[in-house]
């Protein structure tokens, strides 16, 4: 019974998990296509990574700075290769590769790629960039950054969310991909900030 009710249990949630990512997916337009698009494009945000690095070198001094980048650079790196991990290891198809999802008309933006999605690496990279950054940001102790904590978590949310629309991730991935993203980036800029405190970095 109690093997039953487990087996019942997942592919419950992995039911819903499809049946939510469809109903999110169906919304669209050519405007919101290309919005979409946008945000799923990660050469697209290179600048963004850049005038941050910029900003922080010119305002922390360049060792708080090059502690902060160093952050960033090793959550955005482990981010992406536990995703590699964790989609080799659960083997779970996306949605532009799923056959339920495809018959269910799952609109499609990008070609399929390696046919495996759990989490999603975009979402982890981008929520990990997020967390990272703003924890990096509290060694700069003598500035008020109100703006940055809503823009950057905002834009990280998009960026996952887009991978729905786009017709290569599940919301459940996105979702995982997010939360991990915040996990690694949290745990490795506090180390940075912990770095910075211990050897008075200026």
């Amino acid at each position: 019974m109690e093997g039953t009710s487990g087996i019942g249990f997942w592919e419950g949630l992995e039911m819903a998990d499809k049946s939510a990512t469809l109903a999110i997916n169906s919304v669209n337009s050519p405007v919101s296509d290309w919005i979409w698009q946008f945000f799923s494009d990660k050469e697209v945000w290179y600048p963004l990574y850049l005038g941050f690095v910029i900003y922080i070198f010119m305002k922390m001094g360049w060792r708080k700075a090059l502690v902060v980048t160093l952050a960033c650079v090793l959550t955005i790196v482990a981010c992406d290769q536990f995703s590699n991990f964790c989609k080799e290891f659960f083997a779970r198809l996306r949605p532009c590769v799923d056959p339920y999802m495809l018959e269910n008309g799952l609109h499609m933006l990008e070609g399929a790629g390696n046919q495996y999605g759990f989490y999603s690496a975009h979402a982890a990279n981008a929520m990990g960039f997020a967390f990272s950054s703003l924890v990096g940001l509290k060694a700069d102790s003598a500035r008020s950054h109100k703006v940055w904590p809503w823009f950057i978590c905002i834009w990280a949310f998009l960026v996952g969310i887009s991978r729905i629309f786009v017709g290569k991730h599940f919301l459940g991935d996105v979702i995982v991909g997010l939360m991990v993203g915040a996990l690694f980036g949290w745990l490795l800029a506090s180390a940075g900030c912990w770095v910075i405190r211990r050897f008075s970095l200026k």
